[in-house]
């Protein structure tokens, strides 16, 4: 044990010896029986500190503070976007419709962009980026791969 990290240990944990690191206590103890005067204003003036911060109060919160706090909550009803329909519908469900809608209609523009760039790479030849563009054939075609060693 050193006295920079004794006194690491001291302003990080504090003086009192069981808030200190469990694996270092030992020896963090031995060194301030070996070296006393120096362990003892060390521990005084982190005392202190820790004798400041427990001495720190918060107060509790004026009741109306409280009453103003809970009153500006939001109450538990249904989102506003829930209960509105599409507009010119007159059912609550309708909402509900355009945006299971909305979601298939680009889950379907994905798949089309998708399958056009497959498409594309299949029609032009282009090799996809990666080593090996043996899958850009199909079994009409031949193999890109040479099984000639098999």
């Amino acid at each position: 044990m050193t006295p920079e990290r004794f006194r690491a240990i001291v302003d990080a944990y504090g003086a009192d010896a069981r808030h200190w690191p469990a694996d270092e206590r030992a020896a963090a103890n031995a060194w301030a029986g070996q070296h006393r005067g120096e362990a003892d204003a060390v521990l005084a003036q982190a005392a202190q500190l820790d004798a400041w911060l427990a001495g720190d109060t918060v107060a509790a919160p004026d009741p109306a503070l409280t009453r103003r706090v809970i009153a500006s909550a939001p109450s538990r009803r249904r989102p506003r976007w829930l209960s509105q329909a599409w507009p010119g519908s007159r059912s609550p469900r309708a909402g509900w419709w355009w945006s299971g809608a909305a979601f298939a209609g680009v889950g379907l523009i994905g798949g089309v962009a998708g399958a056009f760039a497959v498409s594309f790479f299949l029609v032009t030849g282009s090799p996809s980026p990666g080593p090996d563009s043996s899958y850009l054939t199909t079994g009409f075609g031949g193999t890109a791969a040479d099984w000639s060693g098999e």
